[in-house]
């Protein structure tokens, strides 16, 4: 443990809320702890302040205008796989809101000297099921290929008729165990995607999942490291249709829509990818909103961000950006993100949530 991280964490926290003691009683804890033990507890404002900044610095983000509003659930005595799986539920239950999303994270066990805490391996809390077919194509979602077969060589038995939905078990690792848990359907909110005009769109049999949970990236703060710590904002709308319906290696439906739609897919010419690819964002925000269920536009999403841009250069503070991430994969030039350069993103920048496996 490196005292040195400590004190910085520390001494951002007492610059900008109120503490209940003074610096330097607290520092004198901390260091007394750390010599004792290896390494110190956080406080729950600390942790709360801790996972709110860590968002704040996300250079990945374009949602972080709300970054102090985020609800922590601090549940840092929970190792156990099994318990880690329930509280990731509850997580999702109390994320999920009947559709209004509220910004969450769950803090589990920090890593101590000698004793990791635990892990979810699944990248989001839902995820659906990649199967791999024998003539080498993806049956769902080719990006979780490798991680269904892990969770199936880990004990789950797949549903009799495996479709392209199916939500994925978690796979937790604790307390020297690797075990593989349900997420109860009642937990997952999905919404089914239709369109306000093609009536032929529902036939597609699209849906997705309200919460985005980010569940395999460590939060360190201080010092200190959370591996396990899932957190979510709510969707952006490209998110779902530019990428995760769009992109050829997903679930690839421009051709499909296309076709349905009557375009000329012979040459990229006839900008039919780009045609598609708007009726497809035009499903998604009408299935979200007839549905109830939070989703931002990437218009509303990035003059937001310039907001938040804005309220942190009053602030004082940098704002580290990273702008392939931040400038939407629709209609770039048409949002005011993309017409202007940022700060770097700092990989130092700390609290942080880390990259997987860091």
């Amino acid at each position: 443990m490196d005292v040195g991280e400590a004190e910085a964490f520390l001494r951002l926290f007492h610059a900008e809320m109120e503490a209940p003691v003074p610096f330097e009683v607290r520092m004198a804890a901390i260091r007394a702890e750390i010599e004792a033990t290896g390494t110190y507890e956080h406080t729950v404002d600390e942790l709360t302040f801790g996972a709110r900044v860590a968002w704040r610095n996300s250079a990945r983000c374009i949602g972080r205008l709300y970054w102090n509003g985020l609800h922590v659930r601090d549940r840092r005595g929970i190792s156990d796989p099994g318990e880690v799986a329930r509280e990731s539920v509850r997580h999702l239950e109390a994320a999920t809101r009947a559709g209004r999303v509220r910004s969450t994270i769950t803090v589990f066990a920090p890593d101590r000297p000698g004793r990791p805490g635990p892990r979810i391996v699944n990248e989001q809390l839902i995820r659906y099921a990649g199967y791999r077919e024998p003539d080498g194509r993806v049956l769902g979602d080719p990006r979780t290929a490798d991680l269904t077969s892990a969770i199936v060589a880990a004990g789950w038995q797949p549903p009799a008729q495996r479709g392209r939905f199916d939500v994925l078990p978690l796979l937790v690792a604790g307390d020297g165990r690797v075990e593989v848990h349900e997420v109860p359907r009642e937990a997952v909110l999905e919404v089914p995607i239709t369109h306000p005009e093609l009536g032929w769109f529902a036939d597609l049999g699209l849906r997705w999942y309200a919460v985005p949970a980010i569940s395999n990236m460590p939060l360190e703060i201080g010092g200190v490291r959370y591996p396990g710590a899932p957190f979510n904002g709510y969707y952006l709308g490209t998110e779902i249709g530019a990428r995760n319906f769009a992109d050829a290696d997903r679930y690839d439906q421009l051709p499909v829509v296309a076709t349905r739609m009557g375009l000329d897919t012979s040459t990229p010419r006839s900008l039919w990818k780009d045609r598609a690819l708007v009726e497809l964002m035009r499903a998604v925000h009408h299935s979200f909103d007839a549905a109830g269920v939070s989703l931002a536009d990437h218009h509303t999403e990035s003059e937001r961000f310039l907001s938040h841009l804005a309220k942190e250069e009053r602030a004082g503070r940098s704002c580290p950006t990273d702008w392939s991430w931040i400038v939407p994969p629709m209609s770039g030039a048409t949002l005011p993100v993309f017409h202007r350069y940022y700060d770097e993103p700092d990989l130092a920048a700390r609290p942080a949530f880390l990259l997987p496996g860091s």
